[in-house]
């Protein structure tokens, strides 16, 4: 009887349970499932649709058997398997959470966890903050990240931790391939994050013989074919800018002299003709970059930080730019020129890197979107900037959005 009581506890349905996440307790000891306490989408629960007085009647096909209410929009359904209406429901309307009307027990209906895969819960976390961070409807002013921070730590495998500081790039790299295999996305299948961030680009190697050798010796190596130009097809998530070499003498006042370059010089190395030699432990290469597809949103990380056996290097160079209406469509081969229409980016949010290598700190100039207004955020502090003094800054990363078709016009918002 203890037995059979208990497997009735469990699951009262004689529906297939496999996509359903409800909370189990038996006799003597929790079986909780504990997955259904971080459940991402208990709050899409709208309690104002909420009616439980109606007949416990399944609204397509009239059942009053296994009888479900959906918590989004307040209609009934019937069952919880694959085929079963409840679950019709949940994957067309994109509507998870239900409530079985007899057992009173909750159930996350239409997503499919992967057994064992750890880097699912980096996906619930960053989605439950950002619908914290943009719910119009929120009871507190403030929004904490902290288990957001936790999920980073455990499926990092603390390669970045909440009490030390990391470097934004390399986080930001992290981050961004573990969100797309969390969501499904391969190489060859995308997602989310590849459909915003991702681009393509040509790159042309070409091997370069030893500087040692004899100069007979290099001409005869430079006709062979290992020693050709290759021409190869990559994706990218984000472009590096190298910086100009920083100046190693100070001026008349005994001052380090504060170098400037212009955002179009550094963007020079992709446009199919600027050459940059690449060594490796054992070969040098002669590579040039070439853009064929731009994303949505595009990337720049400026390369500050050189590191070496023993310490590491910043170069504190002032890169100069504009806000908005770069446009880009030099750095794109013929072919992309006559496809791709829009090629103008505004910039969106600037992450600025201030201090010594290993001992400076992080900031953020971020556009809202809804006033034109820039903010600049550092920790819990948040202030707001002028445009002018965001080209200051000794900028790491930038974020930019490509204007829509219909954005031609001087548009001030950058959006």
């Amino acid at each position: 009887m203890v037995s059979l009581k208990r497997e009735r506890e469990v699951d009262l349905d004689d529906d297939d349970n496999e996509d359903g996440v409800a909370a189990k307790v038996g006799r003597g000891h929790a079986v909780e499932d504990r997955r259904s306490r971080h459940c991402p989408y208990l709050d899409t629960i709208n309690r104002s649709v909420l009616d439980f007085d109606f007949e416990k009647l399944c609204s397509i096909s009239l059942s009053h058997i296994n009888v479900y209410a959906c918590l989004i929009c307040g209609k009934y359904f019937q069952g919880r398997g694959l085929k079963s209406h409840a679950y019709t429901h949940s994957v067309q309307f994109t509507h998870h959470v239900f409530l079985n009307l007899h057992t009173l027990k909750f159930y996350c209906l239409g997503i499919r966890r992967p057994p064992g895969d750890i880097m699912f819960l980096l996906v619930q976390r960053f989605g439950e903050l950002m619908r914290k961070l943009w719910n119009p409807r929120n009871f507190k002013a403030h929004v904490s990240p902290h288990e957001m921070l936790q999920a980073v730590v455990l499926c990092s495998k603390k390669n970045f931790q909440i009490t030390k500081q990391g470097d934004a790039v390399d986080f930001m790299t992290w981050f961004l391939n573990a969100l797309h295999g969390a969501l499904g996305g391969t190489k060859k299948k995308p997602s989310i994050i590849t459909k915003a961030f991702q681009g393509y680009m040509r790159i042309f190697s070409k091997k370069l013989p030893h500087p040692d050798l004899p100069p007979e010796e290099k001409e005869a190596l430079l006709t062979t074919d290992e020693y050709q130009e290759q021409m190869s097809e990559s994706s990218f998530l984000f472009l590096t800018l190298d910086l100009p070499t920083a100046p190693l003498y100070k001026d008349e006042k005994e001052q380090l002299i504060i170098p400037q370059v212009p955002l179009f010089n550094i963007l020079a190395k992709f446009n199919g003709s600027t050459e940059k030699e690449y060594k490796t432990y054992k070969e040098n290469f002669l590579k040039r970059f070439q853009l064929t597809k731009l994303p949505p949103y595009l990337i720049f990380c400026i390369k500050r930080f050189t590191k070496n056996n023993f310490f590491v290097e910043k170069n504190p160079t002032i890169v100069n730019f504009p806000i908005t209406n770069v446009d880009l469509r030099e750095y794109l081969t013929e072919e992309a020129q006559a496809t791709e229409k829009n090629t103008t980016y505004d910039l969106i949010a600037n992450v600025v890197h201030d201090g010594k290598p290993t001992e400076g700190a992080y900031r953020i100039h971020v556009l809202h979107h809804g006033t034109g207004k820039w903010y600049e955020m550092q920790d819990l502090q948040v202030t707001d900037i002028l445009p002018q003094m965001i080209t200051l800054s000794e900028a790491y990363i930038q974020i930019w959005k490509r204007q829509e078709s219909n954005d031609g016009r001087n548009n001030h918002m950058g959006i």
